[in-house]
């Protein structure tokens, strides 16, 4: 799972404008390919929580570093390695 913020103390709404179009493009890609499973905007501050398929939190980061807000730095991406839940399996 990847949580992000915007760095909004450092770039203005403008700057987001310009770089969220091809952000939106790259996440339609990754979407497409199976890489981005699921993705949702975040209610509480500017940014996104989404689900990466990955066999490693390297392989997480890699998708990550495709993005182009990661590239140009601007927005925080925190990637939390996730495991299947056991407690709906047999007793």
């Amino acid at each position: 799972m990847v949580i992000t913020h915007r760095y909004s103390d450092r770039f203005t709404d403008e700057d987001y404008a310009a770089v969220l179009p091809e952000e939106t493009d790259t996440v339609r890609q990754l979407f497409a390919t199976g890489a981005v499973r699921q993705i949702w905007s975040r209610g509480d501050i500017k940014g996104a929580c989404f689900l990466v398929e990955a066999d490693s939190p390297a392989d997480a980061e890699a998708v990550v570093a495709t993005l182009p807000l990661a590239q140009k730095k601007m927005s925080n991406f925190q990637i939390i390695p996730l495991h299947p839940y056991v407690g709906f399996g047999p007793a």
